[in-house]
């Protein structure tokens, strides 16, 4: 659980904040730029400008939603790890179920409901294919390789099979 071993939480709240401005910036620039290129008139000129126009109207509100969710989040994730005093998928995953509550609120109960369960969902889901990641990577570091069968009848084949090994066996059996 390498992920665990990050920037102390008063500091990581801003890096999340400004990692996910970022990534919702470009996501949203990429995606504002192909929805304005498809809703502009026909033209390339006029779908450039309305590609363009979409960007600067649109991908910085996306940004900034990104942002808020980022903040929300580890401020929530922070709050766990220090009532806890332990760094564990779950901090996320409640986490992410409040977070989806909170920035709901305004919606009224059931809207509030729903997106805390998409929520903690959501990041049970990234949790657990995390976990899935490492114990298959780490169960692929412990096996030695495989290595091929002729080689092991052939005490003169060459192991590391590069260019340079090639030249050196065709210039060696002439």
């Amino acid at each position: 659980m390498g992920d665990y071993m990050r920037e102390p939480c008063p500091w990581r709240i801003m890096d999340d904040c400004g990692g996910a401005f970022v990534l919702g910036s470009v996501g949203g620039g990429l995606f504002q730029f192909i929805k304005g290129y498809r809703n502009a008139p026909s033209g390339f000129n006029r779908r450039l400008i309305g590609s363009i126009t979409a960007v600067k109207q649109r991908a910085p509100v996306l940004a900034g939603n990104f942002a808020v969710w980022g903040v929300t989040f580890s401020a929530i994730d922070c709050a766990f790890i220090h009532i806890r005093k332990k760094e564990d998928p779950w901090n996320s995953i409640a986490s992410g179920f409040l977070t989806g509550g909170v920035l709901a609120a305004r919606s009224g109960v059931w809207a509030m409901g729903g997106s805390a369960l998409i929520g903690g969902v959501l990041l049970a889901l990234i949790e657990g294919v995390q976990i899935l990641v490492n114990r298959v990577g780490a169960e692929m570091a412990m096996q030695p390789p495989e290595e091929p069968e002729h080689q092991h009848n052939n005490p003169n084949a060459v192991r590391d099979i590069g260019v340079y090994n090639l030249l050196v066996v065709k210039f060696d059996s002439d």
